[in-house]
């Protein structure tokens, strides 16, 4: 009997497992705009190509290979010593042509007062009349002659046409180079750095939706207002560049269905070089209020996005969303919540759905510390 009263003793009963925490947030509502991004490649306002305009040898280099030049500074000086020789025969010409002209002048002035008196014909005064004009113009020409030479001396002073970063020299002291008569010698290149422009090409369907935004007046448009545009470099995770927008194509290509645009960025530390690739966004909507949330608080169901939410009883139940861009780090839900959804942000994998939590309340904290 003592057996088996023993044996039919129950076994205590354990206490019921409590349901498992999750950390639950309300959505930041809060005035949004869309954009709209794009891969840029970044390009100098002003570009140029140095050349000799003069030919002769090149004696001396002026400046530091990839330094910054501005505009006036000596890049190179080419031997002047023929171009001054044939300056000295021109001024010489000008003089035999001054005098020319002055005593032409004199004779003429002669032969008028001896005209008065019959003295002298009127033939011989048309003909000193046209020597003078005659002389005149050999001295236009000899003036020209002149200028001419000291122009090619002052070529032989190669500067910089714009103030930005030199490329290497390409000819060293020494060796001939070639000037605009004979195919100029390229001597080095300047590209300007502040501002910078960053291309970009936009897809049709943007460009047929932002037209139509600013139809309805919801988005000026780029053709007429300079747009803000942000830009992130290669390596980076944020826009670290600010800019407007300068320029749209008036074509599609027809070839990629795209709209050649452009932005200029301010470059202030020359950190930005031409030939770079540049994350661009620009606006793409008109302001607009709505609900964000953090990307962790988002599941995938199948492929539906979802997000659990906490109900009065403490129970779960999962709702579909619609989503949107990121905005300070946060994700922009389009539908499917309401601002006073307790909306499971930490805990997501001990959550079921029907089943009980144990809510504790936080608030969402964008990358930028607003809420």
């Amino acid at each position: 009997m003592l057996a088996l009263s023993a044996c039919g003793d129950k076994p205590p009963q354990q206490p019921a497992a409590a349901p498992p925490p999750v950390t639950v947030a309300q959505p930041v509502k809060r005035t949004v705009t869309d954009w709209d991004e794009f891969t840029g490649r970044f390009e100098a306002v002003q570009e140029v190509q140095v050349r000799a305009r003069v030919g002769g040898f090149v004696t001396s280099v002026e400046f530091r290979d990839g330094a910054i030049v501005k505009t006036g500074d000596l890049l190179y000086v080419i031997d002047s010593r023929p171009f001054e020789a044939v300056a000295e025969q021109a001024d010489g010409q000008l003089s035999d042509a001054r005098a020319k002209a002055e005593l032409a002048k004199r004779e003429l002035d002669r032969a008028l007062t001896l005209n008065q008196t019959q003295a002298v014909s009127d033939s011989i005064v048309d003909q000193r009349r046209q020597t003078l004009q005659a002389a005149h113009a050999a001295e236009m020409q000899a003036e020209g002659a002149l200028k001419a030479a000291k122009l090619n001396i002052e070529f032989t002073h190669v500067v910089a046409p714009i103030t930005g970063r030199a490329s290497r020299h390409l000819v060293t002291p020494g060796n001939l180079v070639q000037g605009s008569d004979g195919g100029s010698t390229l001597l080095t290149s300047i590209v300007s750095l502040d501002p910078i422009y960053i291309y970009f090409d936009v897809d049709e369907a943007t460009y047929q939706r932002n037209s139509r935004l600013w139809s309805e007046g919801k988005r000026p448009s780029s053709r007429d207002t300079p747009n803000p545009v942000q830009v992130t470099l290669a390596g980076e995770t944020k826009p670290s560049h600010d800019g407007k927008m300068d320029f749209l194509d008036n074509r599609l290509d027809a070839s990629t269905g795209t709209l050649r645009s452009r932005a200029v960025i301010p470059n202030k530390d020359l950190s930005v070089l031409p030939g770079q690739f540049g994350r661009v966004r620009i606006i793409g909507s008109a302001p607009y209020e709505t609900l964000l949330l953090p990307d962790t608080a988002i599941a995938t169901d199948q492929s539906r996005k979802i997000v659990f939410v906490v109900k009065d009883d403490h129970t779960v139940e999962a709702k579909p969303v619609v989503l949107g861009p990121l905005d300070d780090g946060l994700r922009v839900i389009r539908e499917g919540i309401n601002g006073e959804d307790r909306v499971i942000i930490d805990g997501l994998q001990r959550a079921r759905v029907g089943a009980k939590v144990t809510p504790k309340a936080a608030e969402i904290k964008p990358a930028g510390g607003k809420t």
